[in-house]
């Protein structure tokens, strides 16, 4: 189910041969200047990824010239929702690469994992054969993840190269399942450890934002909130902002009435605060 709130989030990426990126970020300046959107979108030779918040019309009518202009169907594209504007300004940007790994051998228009509807996931998750990763970095795993998923311990995505040198064997680990927020890593992780010589890669179709969409919250695997690129920080299971704050003093994610367990500072007054505030300010 598609939540209905003041701002509406889509967040989408496809990977696709994309002749010459810069041209699309005008393109898509020139049709976002005569929106209120705002959000982060990042165009590649390898495709297109963004998360986008505004007024559901005007969002929809986007996606659709977005489909049109490039031939595709975005079906990536998940929804949530907010009752403040979640990003504070507007950044189209050509990157080498939509999600920055820095691994040649992550070649999603190659190869990439099998997918796994979020109806089936949790039957993966109970599997003894199939070591579950989380794909996502430490921050990100400290406010929510699937039970029994093994935490990479890694501070940014690029870290999981080294991380699947020291710990995953293909000899050894015959299935892999990963999962991530929206889907995008596993795109590039599955393909690196297929090209690695892993027999099966696993993920979950869409990442944990899918996943919270299909899955009802009372038959969920997943244990506490989802974090997100934006002012909302997190997310709970039925996709409205969640009870985190980024610490004021260190950007840690913690809970709202907590003291931060990365620097000790207590968050009760001034995150809460911080969110009514923005929420006010947007009219929520």
């Amino acid at each position: 189910m598609i939540p209905t709130s003041q701002f509406f989030v889509a967040t989408f990426y496809e990977f696709f041969h994309l002749e010459d990126p810069s041209a699309q970020r005008t393109w898509l300046l020139e049709r976002l200047a005569e929106t209120d959107i705002r959000g982060s979108v990042l165009v590649a030779t390898e495709g297109i990824n963004g998360t986008l918040a505004g007024d559901e019309t005007q969002l929809q009518g986007l996606l659709d010239q977005l489909r049109g202009s490039l031939g595709i169907d975005l079906g990536n594209c998940k929804f949530s929702s907010s009752p403040f504007q979640p990003f504070k300004r507007l950044r189209v940007r050509a990157r080498s690469e939509l999600v920055t790994f820095k691994q040649p051998l992550a070649d999603p228009g190659e190869r990439t994992g099998t997918y796994v509807p979020p109806a089936d996931w949790d039957e993966v998750l109970r599997r003894d054969d199939v070591r579950v990763v989380d794909a996502r970095n430490d921050f990100e795993i400290a406010v929510g993840s699937f039970e029994g998923a093994e935490d990479p311990c890694t501070q940014n995505f690029t870290d999981f190269a080294e991380f699947a040198a020291k710990n995953l064997d293909p000899t050894r680990d015959r299935a892999i399942a990963m999962y991530c927020t929206g889907g995008i890593r596993c795109e590039k992780a599955s393909s690196y450890l297929l090209a690695k010589g892993f027999e099966t890669v696993y993920h979950l179709e869409g990442g944990i934002l899918r996943y919270f969409e299909e899955i009802d919250a009372k038959e969920s695997s997943f244990q506490g909130e989802c974090y997100v690129f934006d002012e909302r920080v997190s997310v709970d299971q039925e996709l409205e902002p969640g009870a985190f704050a980024n610490c004021e003093n260190c950007g840690w994610p913690v809970r709202q009435e907590q003291v931060c367990d990365s620097c000790g500072v207590n968050q009760c007054d001034a995150v809460a605060n911080d969110w009514r505030a923005r929420s006010r300010a947007s009219g929520g």
